[in-house]
């Protein structure tokens, strides 16, 4: 029999915390109790689970007594301050901020990729950047048969990245634009920056604040945590993420160079059978993945495979996931499976 766990969300009215109610659901995770925990200003208010309605209670140390397992998504400060707390209390944590992201004693993991670094965890575990798992996952396999030596990656980042502040941006540009009205921006690229410009009909070629480097946050992210995930410190990765005007679904065009000569029919053979990985790949028939039809999908798609035309150990690959599923609530949850499924709860 499945062991029952008790489990806690918090952040769970959130963009990424009501995907994680739901795939809770859907994957019909072995839920004895459950919590939904945010702060003092949602406490008391109605939330949907599984046809029955719970009051979410106020994310305090003391709410975690009892909680096996504890999904964070609540931001990064919310992170730090609550998630030694509830360990502290014998729950594991699986945090989908950056907050303990790059600390070198949590496990940042993708099942696909990592799965054994889950034995190394101290009761937090970190959920990696939604375009850095989608990236790995597609990349994994074929660093398992042929090497890898260097990723160039540029995005193409849905607004659900941001919130849902972001989603409400778009659509209400859309619609002044059409009216033909001035178009107001407030969120994006960041809400806390001085200056805004509209998503609408517009490409912002910034995730996140700039560091001194010139990268964003966001770019390092992907670059940091692509090399801890796959554990190659010194693999060349670069990066450059734009946010367009989609709703949902996060796309990568993704340049790799592998350590043995390969071509295309290799790479097809790699993931055709690959975790996680729907190859989508007949250009003869205009077939590719897009994010519009990988919206409420599982798995990573990838095509439009190609051999650099100047490097034979060079390809390009289409990468596109939606970035609320894989990308972070499903990751998760995909997490503490493996961790009951490996006698880790």
């Amino acid at each position: 029999m499945t062991k029952q766990l008790t489990v806690a969300i918090v952040g769970a009215t959130g963009a990424v915390g009501t995907k994680m109610r739901e795939q809770l659901y859907k994957r019909n995770f072995p839920i004895k109790n459950i919590k939904f925990l945010a702060s003092a200003k949602s406490a008391g208010k109605d939330i949907e689970f599984g046809g029955n309605t719970y009051k979410i209670e106020e994310a305090t140390p003391e709410a975690f007594e009892g909680v096996d397992v504890a999904l964070f998504s609540a931001g990064g400060s919310v992170s730090e301050k609550l998630a030694p707390e509830a360990v502290k209390r014998g729950a594991v944590v699986i945090d989908n901020t950056s907050h303990f992201r790059m600390h070198p004693e949590v496990p940042l993991v993708v099942p696909e990729v990592n799965r054994e670094a889950l034995k190394e965890h101290k009761g937090i575990i970190a959920n990696p950047n939604c375009s850095t798992i989608q990236m790995v996952v597609a990349l994994q396999p074929i660093r398992e048969k042929l090497g890898l030596t260097k990723v160039v990656v540029s995005t193409y980042q849905a607004v659900s990245g941001s919130g849902i502040a972001a989603i409400e941006e778009l659509r209400t540009q859309s619609a002044e634009w059409d009216k033909g009205k001035d178009v107001e921006a407030n969120v994006l690229p960041v809400k806390s920056e001085q200056k805004h410009y509209p998503i609408a009909r517009n490409l912002l070629p910034q995730i996140d604040v700039f560091t001194e480097n010139g990268f964003t946050k966001e770019e390092m992210k992907m670059i940091n945590e692509t090399k801890k995930i796959m554990g190659m410190p010194n693999l060349s990765v670069a990066a450059t993420c734009v946010r367009v005007p989609v709703v949902n679904g996060h796309s990568e065009s993704v340049y790799i160079e592998v350590e043995k000569e390969a071509n295309v029919e290799d790479i097809f053979a790699i993931l055709k059978d690959a975790p996680g990985v729907v190859l989508q790949d007949d250009i003869n028939n205009q077939v590719y993945p897009m994010p519009l039809f990988t919206e409420g999908e599982d798995p990573v798609f990838v095509g439009r495979i190609r051999q650099d035309l100047d490097n034979k150990k060079g390809f390009h690959l289409w990468v596109v996931a939606d970035n609320l599923l894989k990308g972070a609530a499903l990751n998760s949850i995909q997490i503490a499976e493996a961790m009951l499924e490996d006698n880790l709860l």
